[in-house]
């Protein structure tokens, strides 16, 4: 036993969870302060969450190309981690910018909501560095847990409570199928370490198609398509996006996604490599089912916010086509689109809770009438964050649909990428609705009630730059999503 305790002593290394410790510090201090602020003051708490981002973010950035290993293998600091981390932090500090006022606005200042973002953000990078199944579920589980609470944080909102307990439920199903999968695959290989997996896979090919191999594949695939909302494993998205806080639908279709993306890519092209033949197949025709559901189904949506949802399902579509390719270019594609997509979904979805009245019962067409025209700066941010969601060149949707769709290409998958072409050009139909409403039809009010903050301007202004420059200059990014992958 002393034998163990040393090794395990030995094998620890803090600076392969720097960037998650640093948070998690951040967010026990931030408990504190919330228990020692006055009622309702909570925008102090916002400031401070939003330095230990850039803090967190400075720490992120100085492990590029400078890889740490630790916990016995288990996790991993390196180029893939850190450039998933980056996109984790963004998507936090850009949904807090956006929620100071509007939990004002719905009547719950609570400090404790930047702590469970700061908690939510953490287990996403546990989750993209882990090198083993038991690291990844950690970080799942602290990821989930905090989303539950902040799914259902308006307690006295039916919707609201609806969207927790329908994420919970779902999200609880869906965490059994993963560990009922990892039981599987450790019951074939003998180890949860990735590596090792993938090493005893490829020299015992005769267990690549065994029933048991097999079935944990696939649980562990349904536990992942879920989080990441591909159909048939969506029908929680659209009635939790739409009852929970707009800030935290925001997060959710960002920050938690590419932390899935993350954990997918991880373990299906290090653990479960040599089983590619399998999973390719089955992603092939969910990354089609999941495109083809998404944007048919969001079409037919009059509520604004829910038809985000729906297209969100749409772009976990559209980066599956990737990791079909399975190639440099389709991998790359994954990183460079999940960081692209955090800046035009989180753009938008500020848009809706600056123009959202208190119960937000206006996030509908009809209630965009005449919005570009009253507000213009909101009207040309959410027409170039539509552009982008659309793939309309010169943005960040545009570029990361070009790299994916080529990776497909490349590898082989023509029809696939046609078939991506085409859903997103079914996809103009209900973003240009959008448009049309706040644009051609006469107002049918003054939207005086729309009050511009500096947190949400600074949001909305970073998420525009942010879509525009990985538009117009995408090269140095996507050179480095290409030295984060294996």
């Amino acid at each position: 036993m002393e034998n163990l305790v040393q090794l395990a002593m030995q094998n620890v290394n803090f600076a392969a969870i720097m960037p998650s410790l640093v948070l998690t510090c951040f967010g026990m201090a931030l408990l504190m302060i919330s228990v020692f602020s006055p009622r309702g003051k909570t925008t102090h708490v916002a400031w401070i969450s939003v330095i230990a981002l850039i803090v967190t973010g400075i720490v992120s950035l100085a492990a590029w190309n400078k890889p740490e290993f630790g916990f016995a293998g288990h996790v991993a600091l390196d180029n893939f981690a850190t450039f998933f981390n980056i996109t984790f932090l963004f998507a936090a500090g850009l949904t807090i910018l956006i929620s100071d006022e509007y939990l004002k606005r719905e009547g719950y200042p609570i400090g404790e909501y930047y702590a469970l973002i700061l908690f939510t953000t953490a287990g996403a990078m546990w989750m993209a560095s882990g090198t083993d199944l038991m690291t990844i579920f950690l970080g799942l589980e602290v990821l989930s847990i905090s989303l539950y609470v902040l799914a259902g944080l308006f307690r006295g909102q039916v919707r609201s409570n609806e969207a927790g307990l329908k994420y919970f439920l779902l999200g609880a199903f869906s965490t059994g199928f993963l560990l009922y999968g990892i039981a599987l695959i450790y019951g074939v290989s003998g180890t949860t370490n990735l590596a090792d997996i993938g090493m005893f896979l490829a020299a015992h090919e005769s267990l690549i198609s065994s029933p048991m191999a097999v079935a944990g594949m696939l649980l562990m695939a349904v536990g992942f398509l879920f989080k990441i909302a591909a159909a048939p494993f969506h029908m929680w998205t659209p009635d939790v996006y739409q009852g929970a806080p707009t800030p935290i639908t925001a997060f959710m279709s960002a920050g938690p996604k590419a932390a899935a993306f993350a954990a997918f890519l991880r373990v299906f092209t290090l653990g479960l490599g040599p089983m590619q033949g399998d999973w390719t197949s089955l992603l092939w025709l969910l990354a089609i089912l999941t495109m083809i559901v998404g944007n048919v189904i969001a079409i037919q949506q009059t509520n604004i916010k829910r038809m985000l949802a729906y297209s969100s399902i749409a772009h976990a579509g559209y980066a599956l086509v990737g990791m079909v390719a399975a190639n440099e270019i389709g991998l790359s594609g994954i990183l460079f689109y999940m960081l692209g997509y955090t800046f035009m979904n989180i753009g938008a979805f500020a848009v809706l809770v600056l123009a959202g009245k208190q119960g937000e019962e206006n996030l509908t067409l009809d209630g965009f009438a005449g919005f570009g025209y009253k507000r213009p700066f909101l009207g040309v941010a959410m027409t170039i964050f539509l552009f982008s969601l659309m793939g309309i060149p010169p943005t960040a949707g545009f570029a990361g649909k070009f790299y994916i769709f080529a990776g497909a290409v490349k590898a082989g998958y023509i029809w696939l990428a046609v078939i991506g072409v085409l859903n997103s050009a079914v996809s103009l139909y209900y973003y240009l609705r959008v448009m049309v409403a706040m644009y051609f039809k006469d107002p049918t009010e003054n939207y005086e009630w729309v009050k511009l903050n500096t947190a949400a301007v600074v949001s909305i202004v970073v998420a525009i730059v942010g879509v525009l420059y990985l538009g117009l200059i995408p090269a140095k990014v996507m050179e480095m999503a290409k030295l984060a992958i294996f």
